[in-house]
């Protein structure tokens, strides 16, 4: 059966419009002169949701401030439909792409056409009109911007945060099942005085608290919304008290603390707040890397690498040497961690280019740190459950190796001082023998006096009470 269409205006001319979609005339003519990227990279449904909020925000904070144009049955009619936005009953009314207007003034219309059509329909009258009313006291110019905004704070506190909590409590859980156990360090890829595996997994563990706690310190500023300053940030066409009542009516929707930005005409020209905040989850995809990269060496093996600790083994790793099996979860950490650090320099080169009251990358902006947040915590959660839980120590390797290593020399260093004990270790290693046979050959401690004082297990935790 052929499609039908129907037609729509806009302030252009008259629009064909599929019959049976809620969009109208300025959405469809980005539909067919925006073909970049379709199927592969729509507008983030996080976008989409985030004006499904917005606009009920909008529509609240109006119908308190202009009662008489925004009336009850307007704003309850505005308000069911971004409901159903905000729950994703729409998402295959957004057709939009991501490579459009730099304003997002096309997937704002998209979401102005859809609420109007849809409130219509079910009143059963032209009730509600796209922009006098679902757009009322705004623009894309602070909408696009605000929707980001939410968008981006959602996704860290209710995706990432629970990721990074969540692994950050199997890393404790390792600590303690892994107490007392020592092994050699290792810096610069050579082998280092010991320390405690669970000292190791400590670092890990640290790394991730810190990276969330530098992340959530600049959420704040990510949580200043523009909404408010309509087109150029004087907030014209738009009542008194607007910008901080709707501000507050998405902080009640969403249970954040949301607030309006202070300066609008920085709010609708600078991205630096996502720039800084995207900087941290950047310094996470860092951290991730090298924790991803620490437990694949530690694994590396199984017989001629490291093979200090085993990793699950989840699928075969070759299609031509059986029995292989490979560190595929820290290879797509490590992956997704490339993927962050490049959306990083698209981020900030985009965010450099606002140009007088307005910066015009915004699309490509907000697809970049919703990608990066998005990908680290889908890849934090698997490498949890896929890898991280069943990290098990093989202590018979990390205690022959540990003492094989020649830097246990370093304990020598108060009772012999730092040239004798090099001496100790060179003899070691050219004649194929231990630190103890080197030193006592050279006369420097008796063997007695070397075993009281290379203790590797005392060299871990020297200041703990033994």
């Amino acid at each position: 059966m052929a499609q039908q269409f129907r037609t729509e205006h806009d302030s252009l001319g008259t629009v064909r419009v599929p019959s049976d979609a809620y969009w109208g005339a300025q959405t469809e003519r980005s539909r067919s002169h925006f073909r970049i990227g379709v199927g592969h990279e729509p507008m983030p449904t996080e976008i989409v949701r985030a004006f499904g909020i917005l606009k009920k925000a909008a529509a609240r904070a109006n119908r308190a401030l202009l009662p008489q144009v925004m009336t009850e049955e307007k704003c309850a009619a505005i308000c069911s439909v971004c409901d159903d936005i905000i729950s994703g009953a729409l998402d295959a009314q957004f057709p939009l792409v991501v490579w459009q207007t730099g304003s997002g003034t096309h997937t704002n219309m998209n979401a102005n056409e859809v609420i109007a059509h849809c409130a219509n329909e079910r009143a059963g009258t032209g009730l509600i009109h796209p922009n006098d009313d679902v757009n009322m006291s705004q623009s894309s110019n602070d909408t696009f911007p605000t929707a980001v905004h939410i968008a981006s704070v959602m996704a860290v506190r209710e995706r990432l945060f629970p990721a990074i909590d969540a692994l950050t409590t199997v890393f404790k859980e390792q600590e303690e099942r892994h107490a007392g156990i020592v092994k050699t360090g290792r810096t610069h890829l050579q082998d280092a005085v010991p320390v405690q595996f669970s000292q190791e997994i400590s670092g890990w563990r640290a790394s991730l608290e810190q990276s969330k706690a530098l992340l959530e310190r600049t959420l704040p500023f990510v949580e200043e919304l523009a909404l408010g300053g309509t087109a150029v940030g004087t907030g014209l066409n738009a009542p008194a008290g607007f910008a901080l009542r709707a501000a507050e009516e998405v902080a009640a929707l969403t249970g954040m603390p949301f607030t309006s930005a202070g300066n609008k005409f920085h709010a609708l020209t600078s991205r630096d707040e996502l720039v800084v905040a995207h900087g941290a989850v950047k310094a996470l995809a860092c951290d991730l890397f090298k924790i991803a990269n620490d437990v694949r060496w530690l694994a590396s093996g199984p017989r001629c690498g490291l093979g200090e600790i085993s990793i699950p083994e989840n699928e075969p790793g070759s299609s031509i040497m059986p029995g292989k099996v490979n560190p595929t979860q820290c290879e797509a950490v490590t992956m997704v961690a490339v993927q962050v650090m490049g959306n990083d320099a698209a981020i900030g080169y985009a965010a450099s280019q606002g140009n007088f009251e307005l910066n015009v990358f915004a699309p490509v902006i907000a697809y970049n740190f919703l990608q990066s947040v998005r990908l680290l915590a889908d890849s934090i959660v698997s490498f949890t459950r896929h890898c991280a839980v069943g990290i098990c120590a093989n202590e018979t390797v990390m205690r022959d190796n540990l003492y094989r290593s020649l830097m246990l020399v370093t304990a020598l260093n108060p009772h012999i001082g730092y040239e004798k004990a090099a001496q100790v270790a060179h003899k070691a290693y050219a004649e194929h023998c231990s630190l103890k046979d080197a030193c006592v050959s050279l006369g420097f401690l008796t063997a007695e006096a070397f075993d009281a004082a290379v203790n590797p297990e005392m060299m871990a935790a020297p200041h703990a009470e033994h």
